[in-house]
């Protein structure tokens, strides 16, 4: 009896909140002729109507804007934020596709209406190259006309807080763990993405983060015994390599 009624409160806080929503982690790239961070993993987290799609920006040293999650690229390992956009423009994914720049990344995503943008700008090695990535991307997204449909997040909190300089009015979660979820709220940041085993070794961090006015983002969730745990735990977003077999548990959770 104890455990029916603990299976129906369970259920019962669940439907009071809203339903966790499914981000594709450098889109939707386990899937086939796809590849991470590739115009096509955009596409396919578009098709499967995934609420949105996670992709990586870093800056070369002549300033052009490439969407890669490493620092480094290529057999090679180029260092990204070193290298001319001509040393690399040539590089191909797994999927045989040139590495895309931002702003070709962007031409792609006003055609997709279904998902929406989850801009994380990669730590450069100074703040100046920080600051000046950040500024770039969020110049780009505006003038694509994309900036009501992209969120930003970074590991860096110069990124973070220069968002919020460029448009106070912007979406921008921390990333990591560096930072306490009342740290979070204290620099003006609107939510925190953070790996998920802070929210098992803490239950009570995503009620801590709701309290304080936060969203929550978890990251990278794909096996179905975490997921289901995220979802249990009441996050608001789900980071995931696995968008469509999330859903499906997302559904399965909520329709009990």
């Amino acid at each position: 009896m104890k455990k029916i009624l603990a299976l129906t409160f369970l259920l019962s806080a669940m439907c009071a909140v809203a339903q966790p929503k499914v981000v594709a982690h450098r889109g939707y790239w386990k899937t086939d002729g796809s590849a991470q961070n590739s115009i096509t993993a955009l596409k396919k987290a578009n098709q499967i109507k995934a609420w949105g799609s996670e992709f990586d920006v870093s800056q070369t040293a002549d300033g052009v804007l490439v969407v890669n999650h490493d620092a480094t690229i290529g057999p090679d390992k180029i260092l990204i934020e070193g290298a001319k956009y001509d040393d690399i423009k040539d590089i191909t994914l797994a999927n045989g596709e040139k590495v895309p720049t931002l702003e070709q990344y962007l031409k792609a995503a006003k055609k997709c209406k279904n998902v929406r943008l989850v801009l994380e700008v990669k730590p450069h090695t100074t703040s100046e190259k920080n600051i000046k990535a950040t500024r770039d991307a969020m110049a780009m997204v505006k003038k694509m006309g994309l900036a009501k449909k992209t969120e930003y997040i970074s590991f860096a909190s110069v990124v973070c807080d220069e968002v919020l300089k460029v448009d106070p009015k912007a979406k921008v979660a921390f990333l990591g763990s560096s930072m306490s979820a009342q740290a979070v709220k204290d620099r003006g940041y609107t939510g925190v993405d953070f790996l998920y085993t802070m929210f098992i070794n803490n239950p009570n961090l995503v009620k801590q983060c709701h309290d304080l006015g936060l969203t929550v983002n978890v990251w990278t969730v794909d096996k179905d015994d975490l997921i289901r745990k995220m979802i249990e735990q009441g996050v608001d977003y789900i980071t995931t390599n696995v968008p469509e077999r999330t859903e499906e548990l997302i559904k399965e959770a909520y329709t009990k």
